[in-house]
């Protein structure tokens, strides 16, 4: 690399902004155990109890109780949000509990805790990139149709995997409601697009060209629309941005192909799961406690 870019060596890298990094024979491992312990102590939560999942199926509780300190909650959340950047397990709870930060009330704090509570059972774990795979890019998108229960917005998932190892990932509240499980799904693969296309620019910068990118999704109407050029009355009313999708697969720059719900790897940021669910996706996308 320093044959290509302008850089210095400074040794091997061991902690950067947070980070440990470790690197081994066999691939690197990337957590923040240093500073999830720091949560612990910081939010009182050293003694409490371990969970197995960040939140669970239930949702967030009652919103009519009363209010708690916006300050803390807000500081927690901060800190939650940073702790995304290597644990991708709890990006969708943790977006979930960010949605209340100016009228936040006691569910939502017993919520934002059991995140904490299940940290404390997960402190060790993180991203394990092997050294040995595949280069192949591809990704994966998915939606919650209606999953938000106060505006009946659907929650959109993707993440982008080189190989078998995980490189991006988001979670987040779609912008307008959906009318279908099929809309929904074609806006969050538009995004995915989007994030796709952006990484195969950057591969090229290291002279790795990328064709017909795959993007999995496991809604066929969904993958119907992407093919049809036509504007349908059915699909006129979706924001115009979503639709350069069709140019793309038209152009082969990706293709958007079907996969069954159970190997669906963003089935994870769009809902809360159960325990065994929870801990299959986790471990498909390299999320492990390096022994």
């Amino acid at each position: 690399m320093q044959s290509k870019f302008e850089m210095s060596m400074m040794g091997e890298l061991t902690f950067f902004l947070g980070l440990q990094v470790k690197q081994l024979k066999d691939g690197t491992f990337i957590s923040q155990t240093k500073y999830t312990r720091d949560l612990m102590k910081k939010f009182g939560m050293e003694e409490k109890s371990s969970v197995k999942i960040p939140m669970s199926q239930n949702g967030y509780g009652c919103e009519m109780a009363s209010t708690v300190d916006q300050t803390r909650y807000r500081a927690l959340i901060g800190s939650l949000l940073y702790l995304t950047a290597s644990r991708p397990d709890i990006t969708f709870v943790v977006g979930v509990c960010a949605r209340f930060q100016s009228a936040p009330k006691e569910s939502h704090m017993t919520a934002a805790k059991r995140i904490l509570r299940y940290l404390k059972g997960s402190q060790e774990v993180g991203l394990w990139y092997p050294k040995e795979g595949g280069f192949k890019l591809i990704g994966y998108s998915d939606s919650d149709y209606v999953g938000c229960r106060v505006d009946r917005k659907s929650t959109s998932g993707t993440c982008q995997m080189l190989g078998n190892r995980l490189i991006s990932w988001f979670s987040k509240k779609q912008n307008s409601i959906a009318t279908s499980t099929a809309e929904a799904e074609y806006i969050v693969a538009g995004s995915c697009c989007a994030q796709v296309l952006w990484m195969r620019q950057q591969l090229r910068d290291y002279e790795v060209e990328e064709k017909e990118i795959p993007i999995m999704c496991d809604n066929t109407s969904a993958i119907a629309i992407t093919q049809n050029p036509v504007l349908h009355s059915r699909t006129k009313h979706i924001d115009v941005r979503y639709h350069f999708i069709r140019d793309h697969v038209e152009k082969k720059d990706i293709t958007l192909e079907y996969i069954s719900t159970d190997k669906q790897l963003a089935d994870i940021f769009t809902k809360p799961l159960y325990e065994s669910r929870f801990e299959e996706l986790k471990h498909e996308l390299g999320l492990i406690e390096l022994s």
